[in-house]
């Protein structure tokens, strides 16, 4: 088992900057690929962002790349969401989580969740 505790959300106005990040606990951390998915109310969860298990390469979804980066600490056992210039759109709960298929954009593929932080971008 991995648990995963998000922290780090809030309220920021359009065009500001926040960072969440993911610790873990349980099993070996740099044993597996992590990801941040959001979701908005009524909406799908979608995939953010993963990073492989040595956080040398790392995946974006289009509407966030550019804007976003994501990175990991295998000493520290977490993981962190760098967000810049932040839109209305960006407003959902981001979740990490944690899975064995590098690269991987869907939600199936991650085995372990965390319960979620709240991104709310004023206009």
């Amino acid at each position: 088992q991995v648990q995963l505790v998000e922290s780090g959300g809030g309220l920021v106005q359009a065009g500001g900057s926040l960072s969440v990040s993911c610790a873990a606990s349980g099993r070996t951390f740099s044993n597996y690929v992590m990801g941040w998915f959001r979701q908005a109310p009524g909406k799908e969860r979608e995939f953010v962002a993963a990073i492989s298990r040595s956080g040398r390469v790392r995946y974006y979804a289009d509407s966030v790349k550019g804007r976003t980066a994501i990175s990991r600490d295998n000493a520290k056992n977490t993981v962190y969401l760098e967000m810049n210039s932040l839109k209305p759109e960006d407003t959902a709960v981001y979740y990490c989580a944690a899975g064995q298929t590098d690269g991987s954009r869907s939600p199936a593929s991650y085995e372990y969740w965390g319960q979620g932080t709240q991104v709310t971008v004023s206009s």
